[in-house]
């Protein structure tokens, strides 16, 4: 016969092992860049010397855990319309067909793919899209920083350089000089520098 333990033995479930406990999701952040404390510039080669210009307006945001900025994603977004050289009369033929064509193109965006870190040093890798035209970009720079972090006014900085072909974005034009050669040169060097403040 069987014993009163034994049937309980028998007829109670098993018990059941404490499950592991699910990863925390990511602790992502949204920041906004402050185009106020921030640079965006590019230049050119024209003649013998350099064109240099910018944009004043532009915005943009940097998503990321803190924790592994690898996992940052960039957006930003560029008023064509709004580039400055300081010569007036260059910027109206910039914002014309020649080059940018603001009027079917108003925007320049950027979207990066992939964000690689080691130590300070950054590797953003995107598609920037200009006059219609899309094609990947790479920006090697530097992380400068977070300050205030897990507060209302964290901030982060970085700063990165790369360069591009403006022929492949159908930015053609040029203009054959006396004694040989072109007015502008194809590769445009870019420059950022970008302080974002935690939205």
């Amino acid at each position: 016969m069987l014993s009163l333990l034994t049937i309980l033995t028998l007829t109670l479930p098993a018990p059941v092992s404490a499950a592991e406990p699910a990863a925390p999701p990511a602790d992502t952040v949204t920041y906004r860049i402050d185009v106020g404390h921030s640079e965006l510039t590019f230049r050119v080669r024209h003649l013998m010397s350099r064109a240099n210009g910018t944009f004043r307006e532009w915005s943009g945001t940097i998503t990321a855990d803190p924790a592994d900025w690898s996992t940052g994603k960039v957006d930003v977004t560029i008023q064509a319309a709004s580039i400055d050289t300081r010569h007036e009369r260059r910027d109206q033929d910039l914002r014309s067909d020649n080059f940018f064509d603001v009027a079917n193109h108003p925007t320049i965006t950027f979207k990066s793919t992939k964000v690689e870190v080691e130590g300070n040093r950054i590797v953003v890798t995107g598609d920037l899209t200009m006059r219609g035209t899309t094609r990947p970009v790479v920006l090697t720079g530097e992380f400068l920083g977070r300050q205030g972090a897990g507060t209302a006014r964290e901030r982060i900085g970085f700063s990165a350089s790369g360069e591009l072909d403006r022929t492949a974005y159908g930015i053609v034009w040029n203009r054959a000089v006396e004694g040989g050669g072109v007015l502008l040169g194809d590769e445009v060097e870019l420059t950022i520098a970008v302080e974002a403040v935690r939205m």
